[in-house]
């Protein structure tokens, strides 16, 4: 199952409870389409009973301040709900912003979606 907005696509992977988001973006800086895009992941973690959800990054060159915090705040839903988040195919360039933020140690992180996927428990093991 695959729904699309004008920010994100989202895709339900392999018929399973895991829920892949993408932006379609290559920049994320404008407040409003932050505004937007916070309210749409929200959305989506409230449908799930524990969400296990993964954000790539793949198409993303750019990524503001309040972006960052928008992800804050939904990887605080996602563990309120008992839920998992991963991210993936962070480029160098944003993964620095990661670093020097220290949300590298907040978020877990990795290269590809196929191997966050691969780190995410079972919904009834979380």
């Amino acid at each position: 199952m695959q729904t699309e907005t004008p920010h994100l696509k989202v895709t339900r992977l392999d018929d399973s409870d895991i829920v892949q988001v993408e932006f379609k973006s290559r920049k994320i800086l404008d407040e409003a389409n932050i505004a937007e895009i916070g309210e749409q992941l929200s959305a989506l973690v409230e449908k799930e009973d524990k969400p296990r959800i993964i954000i790539s990054f793949a198409a993303v060159d750019h990524l503001s301040s309040a972006a960052l915090g928008t992800l804050i705040t939904i990887n605080s839903k996602v563990k309120t709900r008992g839920g998992q988040l991963r991210l993936s195919d962070i480029n160098p360039q944003i993964y620095e912003v990661f670093l020097i933020t220290k949300l590298n140690r907040l978020f877990r992180i990795f290269p590809t979606v196929k191997e966050a996927q691969e780190s995410l428990q079972p919904a009834s093991a979380s």
